[in-house]
């Protein structure tokens, strides 16, 4: 799955709360001065040891306002396959085990995303600056060459540390993809080997919190553009080639994940029923996923369910005679793309660059490999707490001053806190006494009170 990013704020609607928030979940809001005088002296360094690559035609795809830029790619036609260039910002240049940067890094695990900003991983300095693959600056990088065939398999041919130069910084909103059809193809062969694989779609929409009418906000979906959805097949490309690679060697750190339970399913069914979308009960739930509609609002809102339902995803280092395996994906699959904004990324790419060169990741790797599921697991919990605090932040400021309004809701499950509801207009999940109620449930339910403060929204059932 991509990384969780919090409800856009478009107007400032959240500033009561969100406060709260980074106070309620220890939210860092700048690093210690030892770190930025590490990150000063380690921007400072002049590269060496590295291949010349600074002639490859790479450029970069993200948001347009994004500065802190992972990847770079560059894709060529090699017979039938097309070779994906793919060059990583090289973070372990910049950073020395056991340094203040790098004691703060296992701290933090991950990048955590607010309305009003972000907690980086890494300091400005660095994730936006000497380590970012910027355009038009030399930038040393790890650049994975990844084969991809007709039909969407997938194989790395190497992994070297490299000097580039990004010739241009494309953004997601402004890019014309018929300028680059190598991109789109590369995409289509990864989404036909998807198919093949049975992999659950994965292109949920962000969520904008937008002036409605009279002023008052209103949650609506942005749909996933299709430059984002082909840029992530890329970047997909490379972590299955990563982790197909690092397995054959008998070492690496893997992104796992099971599958749904049979309560997760029977919730999403109750989901898709109060979004009033038809789901066939001999019909998978990746199957019915694949039917799903970019930019509908119910689709959107059903296809959020579905992230929220999932088991959840760890990390597990190579273990003998254990395949790691991620449902959602339907592969092996790794997480080495995005080390600006997940420690365990870089660790990935050392284990890559290692193996590629014959030999096998050094000591350190290796017992950071084993550490890492649990340091992942505590970031990736703090980042999911806190997007579920803005939501509810979210939703709190939605209903606020609709107090007395009917909403028609189902029940899609019940728990020692009452029922589960899922509400269609607007999409939102609450609570109410769950006397006489069973999941599948319909009844109408009365807004009782909100609270932004606390980001809580009370609703009683009406008879």
């Amino acid at each position: 799955m991509g990384d969780v990013k919090a409800i856009v704020d478009q107007q400032g609607a959240l500033s009561e709360g969100r406060a709260s928030v980074r106070a309620q979940f220890q939210v860092p809001e700048a690093f210690p001065d030892p770190v930025i005088a590490a990150a000063r002296l380690a921007a400072a360094r002049s590269p060496i040891g590295h291949t010349d690559l600074l002639g490859r035609p790479f450029v970069t795809l993200d948001p347009e306002t994004s500065t802190d830029l992972d990847q770079a790619f560059a894709i060529e036609q090699s017979g039938n396959d097309l070779l994906l260039h793919y060059a990583i910002a090289d973070v372990s240049y910049f950073v020395d085990p056991g340094d203040a940067v790098d004691v703060e890094a296992w701290k933090r695990g991950t990048t955590i995303y607010l309305p009003d900003g972000k907690a980086s991983l890494y300091p400005q300095l660095l994730s936006e600056g000497a380590a970012s693959l910027l355009p038009n600056v030399e930038r040393p990088a790890a650049v994975s060459t990844v084969r991809v065939a007709p039909d969407g398999s997938v194989k790395l041919d190497g992994v070297e540390r490299a000097m580039i130069r990004s010739q241009a910084k494309l953004a997601y909103e402004t890019v014309k993809l018929e300028d680059f059809p190598l991109i789109t193809e590369v995409a289509s062969r990864i989404r036909q080997a998807e198919l093949r694989r049975g992999a659950e779609p994965v292109d949920t929409a962000e969520q904008l919190l937008v002036p409605g009418d009279k002023g008052q906000p209103k949650l609506v979906f942005r749909p996933q553009l299709e430059s984002e959805v082909q840029n992530a097949a890329l970047s997909l490309a490379a972590n299955l080639a990563t982790a197909d690679m690092l397995y054959a060697h008998k070492t690496g750190l893997f992104r796992v994940m099971a599958e749904p339970g049979q309560f997760a399913i029977d919730r999403l069914r109750h989901t898709a029923k109060a979004l009033k979308l038809k789901w066939p009960g001999n019909v998978s739930l990746i199957e019915f996923e694949r039917t799903l509609l970019r930019g509908n609002p119910q689709h959107e809102a059903f296809k959020l369910a579905v992230r929220r339902a999932s088991p959840g995803a760890g990390y597990s280092p190579y273990q003998d005679g254990v395949r790691p395996w991620h449902s959602a994906m339907a592969a092996t699959y790794a997480h080495g793309t995005a080390p600006l904004r997940r420690l365990a990324d870089r660790y990935v790419i050392e284990a890559a660059l290692a193996v590629a060169a014959g030999s096998q990741p050094d000591e350190a790797t290796v017992k950071a490999f084993a550490e890492l599921p649990a340091v992942m697991a505590k970031a990736d919990a703090k980042a999911s707490q806190v997007e579920r605090a803005v939501l509810d932040l979210a939703e709190a400021v939605l209903l606020q001053g609709r107090e007395g309004e009917r909403f028609h809701a189902v029940v899609t499950d019940i728990d020692e806190r009452g029922a589960r509801i899922q509400i269609c207009d607007p999409a939102v999940v609450a609570r109410v006494d769950a006397k006489g109620l069973a999941p599948g449930d319909e009844l109408d339910v009365e807004l009782v009170s909100t609270d932004v403060v606390q980001r809580r929204v009370v609703f009683r059932g009406l008879s």
